[in-house]
């Protein structure tokens, strides 16, 4: 899929996003310090099940389980030599479980810290990061979608390397905190408006955020009407929490996190989905108030 097809679904459709990952690999059996990623190729059946159940309640796109799977994160379970075939597994077990979706490489921080703060140049950063894009694109991947980042050289770099593999969609995510003065940061003070015209000069086709620490959602409400602001003619992408660890935040069931949906569609969220916490019941009830 180009970059062009895809933004003229952007533009036509109420697109769904699926919800979080890690906790359903955890249902699924993944033990603490395990290799997510790895589930792929090991038990690729449970995996595409997650992704088949996400695409049941009415996700439109789905996200492959490889969020850790640069050669950076892979190193820390000492498969990172196995970086292409993990990726390429990603994208065959997403395929498997929801033929209809729109696949997307899902493509994380690498784990480790740009010049002057750590040791990696920005060339090599761009090689660590093109590395997975290949194996996704190559694996079959629609379009790839940078995730929680905070850092802006990090999403800059990192969108410089997938639109380096060819003509595809790519959509970059930050997570948010809210600040004492109410005001939205990535967690190394990076300003919503700077993080948004940041990807957008890198090249994103859509930008937004996922997650967020200590949000609520009335949080991601109003984070949601800044984003569009922020993004102008781009359109956003929005993949709120249903919960926090953090005191005094609950999760969020399906129903509240349903009504929500309405809310954001008004405020012209393009793209809808959920990150932590949020289930395939999550998402039903959200897919019938998104699409209504």
């Amino acid at each position: 899929m180009n970059a062009a097809s895809f933004l003229d679904r952007v533009k036509s459709g109420k697109l769904l996003c699926d919800g979080a990952m890690g906790t359903q690999l955890m249902l699924a059996g993944m033990q603490p310090g395990e290799c997510g990623e790895m589930m792929c190729i090991d038990k690729p059946d449970a995996v595409a099940a997650i992704h088949g159940r996400y695409a049941a309640a009415g996700c439109d796109l789905v996200t492959t389980n490889s969020f850790g799977a640069t050669r950076t994160m892979l190193v820390r379970h000492g498969v990172d030599g196995r970086l292409a075939e993990i990726n390429a597994a990603a994208v065959k077990v997403a395929r498997q479980g929801a033929p209809s979706a729109v696949v997307l490489g899902d493509i994380g921080p690498f784990g480790d810290f740009l010049e002057p703060v750590g040791d990696v140049t920005p060339e090599q950063c761009v090689e660590i990061f093109a590395q997975q894009a290949a194996a996704l694109r190559e694996g079959g991947a629609d379009g790839a979608i940078i995730e929680t980042m905070s850092d802006a050289a990090e999403m800059a770099l990192a969108i410089k390397a997938a639109h380096s593999v060819g003509d595809w969609p790519v959509i970059a995510t930050y997570a948010f905190i809210r600040t004492n003065t109410g005001a939205f940061k990535t967690a190394n003070g990076l300003s919503l408006q700077a993080a948004m015209d940041n990807a957008i000069e890198a090249g994103a086709h859509v930008v937004g955020a996922n997650c967020g620490t200590s949000l609520t959602l009335p949080d991601y409400l109003d984070l949601a009407r800044q984003l569009v602001m922020a993004a102008k003619n781009t359109p956003v992408i929005l993949q709120p929490n249903a919960g926090s660890p953090a005191p005094g935040i609950q999760q969020a069931g399906p129903a509240e996190m349903g009504a929500i949906a309405a809310p954001l569609r008004k405020i012209g969220i393009s793209i809808l989905g959920g990150c932590c916490g949020t289930t395939p019941e999550h998402l039903a009830v959200m897919a019938a108030a998104w699409k209504s």
